[in-house]
This record gives structure tokens, sequence and C-alpha cells, in this order.
């Protein structure tokens, strides 16, 4: 009978090695994978979060010389997932268009653009040097007026923002 109850104990002794063995190793890729899920859940596995972004500003037109002028918004992706402005509209109506500009050398020009990519983890910082929305025709505006707009992506909600219209001397830098 004690040969048995040894061979009983043994085997509980083995069992016991083999889980103080693997315990350890099964408890680590449980707490990876509890882990990764509540990484994904917060969108940081590729998920698509919308983009964010601060109030812009408007360069004011020069008096008689302007037919068209210019917003500028910096607009963030805080997810992995890049996404784009593909269009935008104003309080006023009217046609606004995407633009980036090209410089080649000393020289540059700008051309009409069907979106402005906003990567993942990063930003679309709108400046006169880089990419704008233009705005053809502007009603009169003045110094320090804010201005609605609604800016669209391919896979963000709308945003509404306000723009306030400064001269050239007082844009942001």
């Amino acid at each position: 009978m004690t040969g048995v109850r040894g061979a009983k104990g043994g085997t509980a002794a083995r069992a016991a090695g083999r889980l103080a063995v693997a315990g350890p190793p099964v408890g680590a890729a449980a707490l990876a994978l509890v882990l990764l899920t509540g990484w994904t859940a917060v969108g940081g596995a590729g998920r698509a979060l919308p983009v964010t972004a601060e109030p812009g500003w408007v360069l004011l037109p020069t008096a008689g010389a302007a037919t068209a002028t210019a917003a500028f918004f910096t607009v963030r992706n805080p997810g992995d997932v890049p996404d784009e402005l593909t269009g935008a509209s104003w309080e006023f109506g009217g046609r606004i268009t995407l633009k980036r500009h090209l410089h080649q050398g000393a020289a540059g020009r700008w051309e009409p653009a069907s979106a402005l990519p906003v990567p993942g983890r990063g930003e679309l910082r709108m400046t006169p040097e880089d990419a704008d929305l233009m705005i053809a025709e502007p009603p009169p505006l003045r110094a320090g007026q804010w201005v609605e707009f609604t800016l669209a992506f391919r896979h963000s909600p709308p945003l509404r923002l306000a723009a306030q219209v400064l001269p050239a001397a007082e844009r942001p830098r």
C-alpha cells in the first residue's frame, strides 16, 4: 500500500513541478493578453480615432487687391490610422479649395489638392508656405472678426471650428 501512495505522491509532485515551470510563462502570456486588449480598447492598435483641431486664422485680404484669401488650421491625429482633410465650408458659403504649395528651388507654385494628409500620430499644420484652404471671393472681412468653418475628413466626423481674421503682420509664426 505504501508503494501506491508513494506513486500517487510522486505524480502530484511531478504535476506541481510542471506547474511551477509552466506557471510564469502562462501568467506572462495572460498579462500580455490583458494589456494588448486594453491597448486596443483605447485605440492604440490601429483603430481610427477622430482628429482634433484648435481655432485657426484667416488672412485679411488686402483692400482692393485680393479676390481670394486663405484659412489655416492645425489638425492633429491621435490615432494610428492616417486620415485626410477632404473638404471645407464656411459660414459665408462659396468655394473653398484645398491647396498645397510646391517648392521648386527659390520659386514655387500652388496646386489644388483633392485631400490633405493627416498622418497617424501626427498633424497637418497649414501655413502660407505649405497648405491652406483657399477662399475664392470672400465677403468683406475685418481684422479681429471670428468666422465659422466646418472641416470634412475621410474617416473622422466633421469638425466645426472658428478662425480669427488677421492681417499678414499679425499672423501666427
